[in-house]
């Protein structure tokens, strides 16, 4: 988060308004991650990554796992709640909070760097991109593609409501967005879907939603002039299962 954003997520978790954690690691994550083909051993990035079980499970496959969240109460939650006694010291513009494998970058995602994060192998992004204001989108893509090797892969899980985009004044729905933004330097693999039905985020609304849940497994294309050929940016299909939302 940057700039207007900051005090919002600051102040959120100050509120303990934090209904977007999930009480337990993302099914999707557990499911999909080996199709990413990233070796144990390997370090993995987790953008905006609050006090996310997600970490605690990509450790426990081998990797080193760095995560970068604005908040401290939400890294000091995070070492807290799982009985961690993390070390923590200065980083450049960051504290920097690290237990074992884990490590946490406590400041803005967009003041890091490449040496801050080290030799990354892949970005798990669960929301993170969606989580941003629809204008900050383009540039925390451009950002990430500062501080990440060219090779790195991101495997993105999104969240999204079909009907919005009938009724809302959208000038086009998120699965187009992430085309748009990922195409020219990322071949696009719309590798899941799943329909579920969930309370409206307006406590007010009674009724429930569909959403629809999908994992993007994004690989780098061949820089230009390797003599490879540039797979094309257009999704492949996806399999597709109707079931409950999932927990947290």
């Amino acid at each position: 988060m940057t700039g207007r954003d900051n005090e919002l997520w600051q102040q959120s978790w100050r509120d303990r308004q934090t209904d977007f954690h999930q009480k337990a690691t993302n099914a999707h994550l557990v499911r999909f991650w080996s199709t990413l083909g990233v070796a144990p051993g390997e370090r993995i990035f987790v953008p905006l990554c609050g006090k996310s079980l997600d970490l605690l499970w990509l450790a426990g496959q081998g990797h080193s796992v760095v995560g970068v969240e604005l908040s401290p109460l939400a890294a000091r939650a995070f070492f807290r709640e799982n009985r961690m006694q993390p070390r923590r010291r200065p980083c450049g513009q960051f504290t920097l909070w690290e237990h074992g494998r884990i490590s946490i970058l406590c400041g803005d995602f967009f003041a890091l760097t490449a040496a801050d994060l080290g030799e990354i192998a892949a970005v798990f992004d669960r929301a993170a991109l969606t989580a941003l204001p629809d204008d900050l989108r383009a540039p925390y893509l451009a950002h990430l593609r500062r501080i990440v090797p060219a090779a790195c892969k991101i495997m993105l899980l999104t969240t999204e409501e079909p009907e919005a985009w009938e009724t809302a004044d959208q000038p086009f729905a998120v699965a187009e967005e992430i085309t748009t933004l990922y195409s020219d330097a990322f071949n696009i693999e719309l590798h899941h879907v799943e329909s579920a039905f969930e309370a409206d985020p307006d406590p007010s609304v009674a009724e429930e939603i569909r959403v629809e849940r999908k994992v993007y497994l994004l690989t780098p294309k061949p820089a230009a002039g390797s003599g490879l050929p540039a797979p094309s940016g257009r999704p492949a299909q996806a399999d597709h299962q109707t079931g409950a939302a999932e927990p947290g």
